[in-house]
């Protein structure tokens, strides 16, 4: 639960004071005290990620400025991908002499539609999307309409994020009983590899 309030209260100290561009400290991802700062990696790259995307749907920057903000994005989301991937194997390696070595049904091993990593990634993402949502409910250049609709879409976030720490707890308990199997999956990102992708391997 830290974790995801720190997500909450990282968000407005960014917005604050913009945090340093130096990458943050290596970590042992093998440990408990790494999580944290996995976490609060992972959830710097989806708040840069945010605004550079703001940015790239300007109209009035030239096309270069643009195209700079695309690459800026394809590098972002290959580190928030890679983020990912270690917040994964962090609590794999800190679930993992917990875990019961059988089902706890006779059958096999289940397996969620998505790993924790994701989730912390959702839940990164939509509190971005409540410090934003509530920016638009203190402006003063818009109608109250437009104030009042923002407040009800503010809710609804609240009400999804509680949601969704809620479904990573629960997730968590399945571990730990048997019920399901935590897998440290890959995203293979090929976009940005000069070896997978045939636009930047081809001959020309």
């Amino acid at each position: 639960m830290s974790c995801f309030e720190a997500q909450t209260s990282a968000v407005a100290g960014w917005h604050a004071a913009a945090p340093s561009a130096v990458p943050f400290p290596a970590v042992d991802i093998h440990t408990a005290e790494a999580l944290p700062q996995l976490v609060t990696n992972q959830h710097y790259m989806n708040y840069n990620l945010w605004h550079v995307e703001d940015m790239a749907r300007r109209r009035d920057v030239s096309a270069e400025i643009i195209a700079g903000c695309k690459y800026r994005i394809d590098k972002l989301n290959q580190q928030r991908n890679d983020c990912m991937e270690q917040v994964d194997c962090c609590i794999l390696c800190l679930l993992s002499p917990h875990l019961p070595q059988h089902p706890a049904d006779s059958g096999r091993f289940r397996h969620n539609t998505e790993s924790l990593g994701m989730a912390v990634d959702r839940l990164s993402i939509l509190a971005l999307k409540i410090y934003h949502m509530e920016e638009q409910t203190r402006r003063n250049d818009v109608d109250a309409a437009h104030r009042e609709a923002c407040r009800e879409k503010t809710t609804v976030l609240r009400e999804q994020r509680s949601d969704l720490v809620q479904a990573v707890l629960d997730l968590i308990e399945d571990y730990l009983s048997g019920r399901k199997q935590p897998k440290l999956y890959f995203q293979f990102k090929m976009y940005n590899d000069p070896a997978l992708n045939p636009e930047l391997y081809a001959d020309r």
